[in-house]
């Protein structure tokens, strides 16, 4: 028998198994209302597809920079400036193949085999079976309704008053399966309690620009923070496989090499492309308009079906929803949901491997009508 590495031994992601059990019951004839997937149902914005036409007829379109091109970086340092009134350097721009390969690079320059980063259950499971594969220990750090769904300091110092040692700390906010949110003075404090413990904090940004009615924080001013984002989210740009990271000046160079030899550069039509994506606020912004209607929808129609102990939807585009009244097993609930009603969802077991058996997730990222009309069938389904 030849050896097959444990590091490829994780979790599969159980979304994508959703989608393909959706795409067989509608190969099939049925029905599907997709309520499941985490991505825009919007196509890039127009100015993107023009600029993308325009490389194509005037760039070499080979490999580029492994950092990315010089012109998106700066486009990007402007954005911060203008969004949050933060200085960042082009050169600590880092340009990535997705966010994906943002947390690659990062977990790797930043923590050795046998490190400890927190994180919050329910979260992104990528976080943690990318850890795994890297031998680095992910860190459950339990939250629920009485923390906001988010890490607190509070929750951090009891996790470390047993004796644990945090390396480093990934926070989401807007997060991933929950769409909740960090208050600026909550962010500050936690940005605070990691510059005093010594631990690295990364922190996903990747649905900021997503948020209704709180303003998001950014960790781009934080000594020693890596920031991720993403062109996938608010930018609606998903399959270009195109995001960045804020890098501070000790990761740099490591972060750079890594690159190098993992995927030479970013894709370079999509940089080329992404250049248009900041001067297309009117498109973006009506998006977030329809994310806002669906999310409204969903708040005032889900609880007449049953679905009435919600995290708190502040932004991304989720609904994070206490089933335990109606079962104990949450990925055969979605099976059984699909089966009957034809709205697929996402189980709550793949954000949290503790207490996801209870939870399962909304995504309103679609159409208005489909969010009008998966709430008629799910009051319909629990009468």
């Amino acid at each position: 028998m030849l050896k097959v590495a444990r590091r490829g031994q994780v979790p599969p992601f159980i979304v994508m198994d959703v989608m393909r059990a959706a795409a067989e019951r509608a190969a099939a004839g049925g029905s599907v209302l997709h309520l499941e997937v985490g991505q825009p149902s919007t196509g890039a914005p127009t100015g993107v597809i023009e600029a993308a036409k325009r490389a194509l007829d005037e760039e070499i379109l080979g490999y580029t920079l492994a950092l990315g091109i010089e012109p998106l970086r700066q486009r990007i340092g402007r954005h911060y400036r203008s969004a949050y009134g933060v200085t960042v350097p082009a050169d600590n721009v880092v340009v990535t193949t997705g966010s994906s390969g943002a947390f690659l690079l990062a977990f790797l320059a930043a923590f050795d085999a046998g490190d400890r980063v927190g994180l919050a259950s329910p979260g992104y499971p990528a976080y943690r079976n990318i850890l795994s594969a890297l031998g680095v220990e992910p860190v459950m750090l339990p939250v629920g309704p009485d923390s906001g769904f988010q890490p607190t300091v509070e929750v951090l110092r009891a996790a470390c008053g047993a004796g644990l040692k945090l390396d480093g700390l990934i926070v989401a906010s807007p997060s991933n399966p929950t769409g909740s949110m960090l208050s600026a003075a909550d962010f500050q404090a936690l940005a605070a309690w990691c510059a005093a413990e010594g631990v690295r904090l990364v922190s996903d940004e990747i649905y900021h620009g997503l948020t209704y009615g709180m303003t998001a924080s950014t960790a781009a001013a934080q000594h020693g923070a890596i920031v991720v984002n993403s062109f996938s989210k608010y930018y609606s740009m998903t399959g270009w496989r195109l995001g960045w990271m804020v890098v501070p000046d000790d990761l740099l160079r490591a972060v750079e090499c890594l690159a190098q030899n993992l995927f030479i550069s970013p894709p370079s039509l999509s940089q080329y492309a992404a250049l248009a994506v900041f001067d297309c606020a009117d498109e973006l912004n009506a998006n977030l308009q329809r994310y806002a209607r669906n999310r409204d929808i969903l708040l005032a129609e889900l609880p007449g079906a049953g679905f009435d102990r919600l995290a708190p939807a502040d932004g991304a585009f989720y609904l994070y929803a206490d089933v335990s009244r109606w079962t104990n097993d949450s990925e055969s609930f979605c099976r059984r949901m699909l089966n009957e009603t034809g709205v697929a969802c996402t189980p709550g077991i793949d954000f949290d491997p503790l207490e996801g058996h209870r939870f399962l997730r909304f995504s309103f990222a679609g159409s208005t009508a489909d969010m009008a009309e998966a709430a008629r069938r799910l009051r319909a389904w629990q009468k």
